[in-house]
Parts: C-alpha cells; sequence; structure tokens
C-alpha cells in the first residue's frame, strides 16, 4: 500500500538541493573566514550560510521549488474533490 500515489520525488530533490546548497555555503564561508582572520566562529558562520544559502535557493531553485508547489496543488485539490465526493454522499444518505 502506497501512502502517496503520486510519490514525494519533488519534495525530496528539493530539499536535497537546499541541504547541498547550504553545505555549499558554509564550506565557502568557514573556508574563506579561516583564510582571512585564521580562526572562524562557527555560529556567524552557520547564520551567514544560512542566508547566503537561502538567497541562493531562491534564484537557482525556482524550477524544483515550482515543480513542489505544482504537485502540492495537485494533491490539495485531489483531496478536496475526494472530500467534496463525500460529503456529497452522506447528504444523499
Amino acid at each position: 500500500m502506497t501512502i502517496y500515489p503520486g510519490g514525494v520525488k519533488e519534495f525530496w530533490v528539493y530539499t536535497g538541493l537546499r541541504l547541498a546548497l547550504f553545505v555549499a555555503s558554509l564550506a565557502v564561508v568557514f573556508s574563506a573566514w579561516l583564510l582571512i582572520a585564521g580562526e572562524a566562529n562557527i555560529l556567524v558562520c552557520v547564520v551567514i550560510a544560512f542566508v547566503v544559502s537561502g538567497i541562493g535557493s531562491y534564484f537557482l531553485l525556482e524550477r524544483q521549488r515550482l515543480a513542489l508547489a505544482q504537485h502540492v496543488e495537485a494533491r490539495a485539490t485531489r483531496a478536496t474533490a475526494r472530500f467534496e465526493e463525500m460529503k456529497t454522499k452522506e447528504d444523499v444518505d
């Protein structure tokens, strides 16, 4: 039995790419901080990497975000249709 008949591929692709972008941003920020200052504050590096990856994902992952949004919208439409169908059946009884 499949819980998600359409799969959740779009979710995992988008989430994986977001995570990869964050890890890459963290590596770049941490490395640059070490090269410039000699020692790095990990909390500040994480915050900067989070902001950079968030901005980067807005521009770089637009196609994946749209695919995820379309998938979620299609599931919501199907769920609404099933709910309305069940509601109509209840009214008939």
